[in-house]
């Protein structure tokens, strides 16, 4: 997607988790923070700080791949993957991949100021954390199992598309596309945060108990830093049990109880 676009103003986005997807995941609680408009930049000294120091905690850490599945966030969504039959160890959650690739000593490759910000937070709090684009996504984008029919657009290869399998956890729009595959493992190429002006989704999830107060505590240390980058966001909203959806980028914002 081009970063000189015409964002699409105040637009409302209808974000939900469906009934049968909480049925076999009755814990899942999702965090989100819309962002309006955004400039993404390239390079934020105070984001590159974050993420370097979050890393340097896990090194200093020394934490094994067996320390990292066994982390109360970890071990919680990889026995989650295994009730909708995918194998955690072949498709861990984003949270995991990302630990994982530290704690063995590597860095993180820096992407920009959005993504790189969602990758330190996501390491301090152990919990699944995104950016996503939403700008091409019109009226609703619900997480929900596939039907298989879904087009899937691979991140950096969206002229091989793909079909997730049925009964996959997927962020699906009305358009039937499904932004990500295994819920959280890969995030699609539509939903890509590229450079320039962008209308954004924040997102954070967990499925352990206890789980919503870490994501309310990671919502609020994604604000400050958006505020710390000059951003302007709206209120944070959270999806459990309780509450079925919510109407993002209008004001005001609604919340539908389940």
């Amino acid at each position: 997607m081009d970063s000189d676009r015409t964002l699409p103003g105040a637009r409302p986005l209808t974000v939900g988790v469906d009934a049968r997807l909480r049925e076999r995941a009755p814990g899942y609680v999702l965090g989100l923070i819309a962002v309006p408009d955004a400039d993404v930049v390239a390079h934020a000294p105070k984001v590159a700080d974050r993420l370097t120091a979050a890393e340097d905690v896990l090194h200093g850490a020394e934490l094994s791949k067996a320390d990292v599945s066994a982390l109360p966030s970890i071990a919680a969504w990889r026995d989650t993957y295994r009730e909708l039959d995918v194998n955690p160890n072949r498709y861990p959650c984003a949270a995991e991949s990302v630990l994982r690739r530290v704690v063995k000593g590597d860095r993180l490759p820096r992407i920009n100021s959005l993504v790189d910000l969602c990758n330190a937070v996501s390491l301090e709090s152990r919990l699944p954390v995104a950016s996503c684009d939403v700008g091409d996504i019109e009226d609703e984008l619900t997480v929900r199992l596939a039907r298989g029919t879904e087009v899937h657009l691979p991140l950096g290869a969206p002229d091989a598309p793909e079909h997730p399998e049925p009964g996959e956890a997927v962020y699906a729009d009305a358009r039937g596309r499904a932004h990500s595959r295994r819920w959280n493992w890969r995030q699609g190429d539509v939903v890509r945060t590229d450079l320039g002006r962008r209308r954004l989704l924040l997102t954070v999830e967990s499925v352990h108990e206890g789980g919503r107060g870490e994501v309310e505590l990671t919502l609020r240390r994604l604000t400050e830093a958006l505020t710390d980058l000059g951003i302007v966001w709206e209120p944070p909203a959270v999806l459990d049990g309780a509450t079925a959806r919510v109407e993002l980028f209008a004001a005001p914002s609604t919340a539908t109880r389940g």
